[in-house]
């Protein structure tokens, strides 16, 4: 009865989070496709199933304010069925069962045949891989493994995603190939942990080999690699990335600070000398290469010295890219025995001078490419600009090229040279060669 009362009803996926979310979402509604379901994405369905985040408490909220916003659909009529799954309900299932019962149900984030057979759709093993993008077509993300083994106290993601577990090359390979054929140039490779890659499935670091397969796709022209765990970096990578061309001199290395204790009490497993020599490495091994890094400010115990030595570091290394995030007091993590002691005010007072600092950093350093010439590649059109990135930006967190419409016929996803003419912060600004 499930399956017959469901079979014509509009399903909306509705996603939260990070990269990872979206490639969960573009996977399940591959498979509802596969089923003769008629899906959209953040449209209008009868049917809504929310994939949440629940990694920080803005995360959360935001979560918990689209659950609510769309409990509110169904008892109003304007939805018929809400489902709930991701981070946030694998965490916090029982919870969220007793506060939002309006939900039809709730799944946790390894569910998805079960919530397949709740749409009345069966789980298709032959269609491993393959997606609904919600991206534009010329760039997609291609998640390499799923969890975490990262013992980090801050962090819940092994409490959401659990273990570590690497999809095999030969199976990456095929997805990859199978983007390929469908548009895609650029592969961004995504996982809670890139260089943790292969331990459990090779018993041996294996991203350097994963990349040398994935560059014989001659479709793809660039793979960007996001979410690079600082301890334990392969070296072979860098040698990787510097001899082949179409692995983008980026790479996204979450360091999270730069002093000793608070690393040790982090349990990230380095130090300052070793973060400063890894920096050091990428450096000297592939000249020019843009470092996107991410920090944490206002950890339990965090003094105003340990943080003014944090600023003070950011100075010195100049990253290309930087986010900052104030401490989430997390249940259940390793550091939510500690004392959260430096008030959220505080905290948001220290993430705004840390990226003072860096906006700063990236103003000088556009400046420097005024009358360079660039790669990009075409994201989309915006009033009257092109708007494309260079190989050292990455979708919708770095800076954008923004190139004055001209005669010549362009679209998205084409490659184009580029003569840089201003610069701000965050944007440059120029004409086709």
């Amino acid at each position: 009865m499930r399956t017959r009362s469901l079979g014509k009803k509009k399903i909306n996926i509705i996603t939260l989070g990070c990269s990872k979310n979206i490639y969960d979402s573009e996977v399940l509604m591959g498979q509802l496709r596969a089923n003769g379901k008629d899906v959209v994405h953040e449209g209008k369905g009868e049917i809504v199933v929310v994939n949440t985040c629940g990694f920080i408490d803005n995360a959360k909220e935001e979560s918990i304010n689209t659950i609510l916003s769309c409990a509110k659909a169904k008892r109003n009529g304007t939805i018929e069925k809400l489902f709930v799954t991701g981070c946030l309900s694998e965490r916090y299932k029982d919870d969220l069962e007793r506060e939002i019962p309006d939900v039809d149900q709730y799944f946790g984030t390894q569910d998805l045949p079960i919530l397949l057979k709740h749409l009345g759709a069966d789980y298709k093993h032959e269609l491993v891989g393959e997606r609904l993008l919600t991206t534009p077509k010329h760039y997609a993300y291609l998640k390499i493994s799923e969890g975490c083994d990262r013992p980090c106290s801050f962090c819940a993601i092994p409490l959401m995603r659990g273990k570590h577990r690497s999809t095999p090359i030969e199976n990456l390979v095929r997805q990859a190939k199978s983007l390929a054929k469908e548009g895609v140039k650029e592969l961004i490779l995504i996982a809670q942990d890139l260089t943790y890659y292969g331990l459990d499935i090779y018993k041996r670091r294996a991203l350097g080999d994963l990349l040398q397969s994935l560059t014989k796709i001659k479709e793809i022209e660039w793979i960007r690699l996001h979410y690079a765990f600082p301890s334990g970096f392969p070296r072979d990578v860098l040698h990787i990335i510097k001899r082949e061309p179409k692995i983008c001199n980026y790479i996204d290395i979450p360091l999270q600070h730069s002093n000793t204790r608070v690393l040790k009490s982090m349990k990230r497993g380095t130090t300052l000398d070793r973060t400063n020599a890894l920096l050091q490495d990428f450096r000297q091994m592939v000249p020019g290469m843009a470092i996107r890094t991410t920090l944490i400010v206002g950890y339990p115990g965090e003094t105003l010295e340990e943080f003014e030595e944090m600023k003070a570091w950011v100075g010195e290394q100049e990253f290309d890219r930087l986010g900052c995030f104030t401490y989430s007091h997390e249940e259940n993590t390793g550091a939510y025995t500690l004392d959260d002691d430096v008030p959220q005010e505080e905290k948001e007072r220290r993430a705004a001078e840390i990226m003072d600092i860096q906006a700063q950093i990236s103003f000088n350093k556009n400046q420097e490419k005024i009358g360079e010439i660039f790669r990009v590649l075409l994201d989309r059109k915006e009033g009257e600009f092109w708007v494309g990135r260079t190989e050292f930006d990455s979708p919708d967190v770095d800076n954008t090229v923004m190139i004055r419409l001209s005669s010549k016929e362009l679209k998205p996803g084409e490659f184009c040279h580029v003569k840089i003419s201003s610069a701000t912060e965050f944007d440059l600004f120029g004409d086709l060669i």
